[in-house]
Order: structure tokens, then sequence, then C-alpha cells
């Protein structure tokens, strides 16, 4: 019989070693959470950010959410190549320039509601959310006659209760998979190729309605992408109304 001695520097050593496995099994889960969300019974709620389809189009969306500078010239694009556009406003916008957002409608483009306020729905209750929300819409409907039934958070920020009160208010969360950061005015070109590098059928594009080089940079991108056989259509009728799930990319697929 051989009797093994440990001393208490190899017993230390042993633990140690233990626990640097398991810190770094913790590290490695809590990295990939969201890619393994199934195995760690993970209820992330997301929006959509964009859609599985091997069709060539997208949708251009447009932020409302102060100024008016730029909402005609840009409708005026839209009209250049038969395009049509998702305008998310917030109310108070609505209040502001309810000719614009009549005109909005009137030439076929589709409004999302995109908050009351613009507060940041991640710090208010579900409550409050909901009045919000129920607040846009109703101003959005008086104006135009209908009620929207796709919603954008604001500032894109979202949580598992936004999207669920979003969703029993009777809307699709709505977000983005190409930013062409057109708030920042960080230059024509800049912008440009921001967007024209990243979209891709079923791709969700976001810009702002009083972005100073969107006008100019919407035409160029309108006129590049339709050259290469893409066509341009509203959120609504990107997007699948049934049937489908999102995965963990935020990309909407439709179930076999």
């Amino acid at each position: 019989m051989h009797v093994i001695l440990t001393t208490k520097k190899d017993i230390k050593i042993i633990l140690v070693s233990i626990l640097a496995v398991i810190g770094s099994f913790v590290i490695f889960l809590c990295i990939y959470k969201s890619s393994i969300g199934v195995f760690l019974g993970s209820n992330k709620k997301l929006p959509i950010y964009n859609v599985d389809t091997s069709d060539k189009k997208v949708a251009i969306t447009f932020d409302s959410s102060w100024g008016n500078d730029n909402t005609l010239k840009i409708l005026d694009v839209l009209d250049k190549y038969k395009a049509k556009a998702t305008f998310f406003l917030i109310g108070r916008w609505c209040d502001e320039y309810p000719n614009e957002t009549k005109e909005i409608a009137k030439r076929g483009n589709e409004i999302g509601n995109h908050s009351n306020k613009h507060p940041d729905m991640t710090n208010i209750s579900k409550a409050q959310i909901g009045e919000d929300i129920k607040k846009a819409d109703e101003k959005i409907a008086a104006i135009t006659g209908k009620k929207p039934k796709i919603f954008r958070c604001p500032s894109g920020s979202y949580n598992n209760s936004v999207i669920e009160v979003v969703e029993k208010t009777n809307h699709k969360c709505i977000q983005w998979d190409v930013d062409s950061i057109d708030w920042k005015e960080q230059g024509r070109d800049l912008e440009y190729k921001r967007v024209i590098g990243k979209v891709k059928p079923g791709s969700i594009i976001l810009f702002h309605n009083n972005a100073k080089y969107t006008p100019e940079n919407l035409d160029r991108i309108l006129k590049e992408l339709k050259g290469d056989g893409y066509s341009f259509v509203t959120v609504s009728d990107l997007i699948y109304k049934s049937d489908y799930h999102i995965d963990y990319n935020g990309k909407q697929i439709k179930n076999n």
C-alpha cells in the first residue's frame, strides 16, 4: 500500500486551480449569454431588427423627434424614386407639425408610433409606457385617420417590460440593423458609405428627418440600391405578420 502525502501547499494549489476553472467557465457563460439564451433559460425579448428574406427589398425609416427643415425634401426624394418609407413620429412632433404629418401619410408613406414625449421607457412603469403610447396613437390617428401598427422605442432603448407593453397595445416593436448615424452630421460621404456598406435584403435602415446630409444622401442611396435591384417598402410591408420567430440577433424569421 502506498500513502500519498499531500501538503497544505499542494492543497492550496489544487483549490486555486479549481476556482480558476470555475471562474473561467462563469465568464464564458456571461460573455455568450445572448447567443446561448436557450441553454441559460433566458426569456429576453427583442424587437425586430431586420427580416430574413431572399427578396431584395428594404425598409427606409425616419425618426422624427425634433425639427422639420428636411421633411418635405425627403418626401420629394422618395417620390422621385417611387419609394415608400416609414416615419416614426412622436406625439409632440405631430402637435407642432400637423400639416407635415398629414403630408407624409397623403403621399403613401407609413407612420409609426415613436412615443408621445420621447422618454427612456426603461425607466418608467408599464402603466406610464402604455399611456404614452396611447397618447401618440391618438394624436397620429386624429391627423391621419389611421392608428399606427408599429412602434419604435425612443433612442432604441428597451427591455422586456417595454416590449411586453408594446405587444399588448397591438404594435410590432421595430428596431434597425443599418444605422446612418446621420444625427451626428459627421459628413456626407461617411454617412453614405456607412449605409451602403451594410444594406442587405430585409434590412431596416435608420435615418432622421432633420439631419443635415440626409436628403442628399437619401437620393444617392436610393439611386445606388435601385440600380442594384432593390425595392423600397414600408416596415409593415416588409415584416411578417404571423407565424414567425425572432432569433437572438433580432432577425425576424418565417416559420417553416
